[in-house]
């Protein structure tokens, strides 16, 4: 059975102990992964047919970076034609992020299966690619690896929960928005923390290594704007691995994006989210800068994903649960192109 018809149960992962060998079994699954998945010739070839000239804007002149992607389109050019040749597609993502890149539990060492929103969109462009869902490889990526490992060519695409910037469009280039989030505040319900404010005084915060959490959270101390005393000092690869920490009383707060903190909550009933969302960011698909034909290719697939309801199928069955109807991440954002 294929990773992305499967439905997992999981449902609070038992705690501390659990939890650290659900990370330790992550970290050997990392190494893992590529060898799980039937070989090809080890290429990527996502050299595009010119360079997207739309993606290419310096920090500083940069506003609104979700809007910078370029406009759908069909015409193939050296990146597409590069996969199509190859006959699969090479996609990096979590898996540990519950609901939206994670083993399915009933996977085994021979045959890893993934599910989650961000491998099912995954599914979807190789469909779309390639004809078939399934004719793609899966790599697991840190989140602080997430850029290099585009650049160097270990993947055709990033699909992992990853935040549209300013800084990230100079080293990549991204789809249009496919989801709607913001950075937010989990702590221990017991905890007296209420959100990212005042409250933060005195405690210990952890975000993962290379993500918006830690840039926004250094950049606000340095502005006055988080109290001094905020140690923010714990950062790691994975920001799972923030939960694990939380678990075992090394920090007292996590801050990440309020989607997957959702899912952290929905694993373990003894953390919550406090206070509101105070970014707001959108998800896009990574690609290298010079792809051009396959983030237009991209951009296309999103489009027929909203219109044709697949995207919504996927947030009901994943994200639902944790996220609700009623939340304003429950439909797709719509694009504006460069």
């Amino acid at each position: 059975m294929h990773a992305r018809r499967l439905r997992a149960s999981l449902r609070g992962w038992g705690g501390v102990g659990a939890m650290a060998v659900v990370c330790a079994l992550a970290v050997a699954f990392a190494l893992l992964l590529p060898h799980t998945q039937p070989r090809g010739d080890g290429s990527t070839g996502t050299g595009g047919a010119g360079v997207a000239e739309g993606t290419h804007i310096k920090a500083e002149e940069c506003e609104n970076p979700e809007d910078r992607s370029l406009p759908p389109g069909t015409a193939k050019g050296r990146a597409v034609e590069a996969i199509e040749k190859r006959g699969y597609l090479s996609v990096g993502v979590d898996q540990n992020s519950y609901r939206w890149g994670y083993r399915n539990p009933n996977s085994t060492a021979e045959k890893v299966e993934l599910e989650g929103f961000d491998i099912d969109l995954a599914h979807r462009i190789a469909e779309d690619l390639l004809g078939d869902p399934d004719k793609i490889r899966f790599r697991a990526i840190p989140t602080n690896q997430r850029i290099p490992a585009i650049q160097n060519g270990q993947v055709d695409m990033v699909v992992r929960t990853m935040t549209i910037n300013c800084d990230r469009l100079e080293q990549v280039a991204f789809s249009a928005p496919y989801f709607l989030t913001g950075q937010q505040v989990l702590a221990p319900t017991s905890s007296t923390v209420e959100g990212y404010d005042e409250t933060l005084a005195d405690r210990r915060v952890c975000s993962a290594a290379g993500s918006t959490a830690y840039d926004k959270l250094d950049a606000d101390r340095k502005a006055g704007r988080l109290p001094a005393s905020t140690d923010i000092s714990t950062t790691v690869p994975n920001q799972l691995d923030c939960l694990v920490r939380l678990q075992l009383g090394e920090v007292d707060a996590v801050v990440t994006d309020g989607a997957l903190a959702a899912s952290q909550a929905a694993q373990d009933p003894s953390v919550e989210l406090k206070g509101d969302r105070f970014t707001t960011e959108y998800y896009g698909v990574a690609m290298k800068r010079d792809a051009e034909d396959l983030v237009r290719r991209v951009n296309r697939i999103l489009e027929d994903y909203r219109e044709d309801g697949g995207w919504q199928a996927s947030y009901d069955k994943w994200l639902s649960p944790t996220m609700g109807d009623e939340s304003e991440s429950a439909t797709p954002p719509r694009p504006t192109y460069a």
